[in-house]
């Protein structure tokens, strides 16, 4: 028997994410990425570069892709898979649903 040790936090409204964009938030010490897809779908991962540790908060978002803002390393933020240099591990990423007009993430 396994247990689900996810916990589902409230983190932002829908409206609070432009299609093609993102937002930072804050849980218990870490921080995340909430994006919204062009298809209008929500992904979430950590919300910092693997590469030197920087936020992704002012990254170019677009076509399923963050670029960070210092050296232009480039995720798929759907996989968290690093598409260009000069990252070379890829993001973590975490569960998110959308729940009426909020978006849930799943930590833990």
């Amino acid at each position: 028997m396994t247990t689900d040790t996810k916990t589902w936090i409230d983190v932002c409204a829908v409206d609070d994410v432009e299609i093609e964009d993102l937002i930072e938030v804050s849980h218990d010490g870490n921080t995340y990425a909430i994006y919204r897809s062009p298809d209008d779908t929500f992904h979430a991962t950590d919300g910092h570069c693997t590469h030197e540790k920087v936020s992704l908060a002012d990254g170019l978002v677009m076509d399923y892709v963050i670029e960070c803002p210092m050296h232009n390393a480039r995720f798929d933020y759907r996989t968290g898979e690093v598409k260009s240099a000069p990252a070379c591990v890829n993001l973590k990423t975490f569960e998110v649903k959308r729940e009426g007009d909020r978006i849930l993430l799943a930590v833990g």
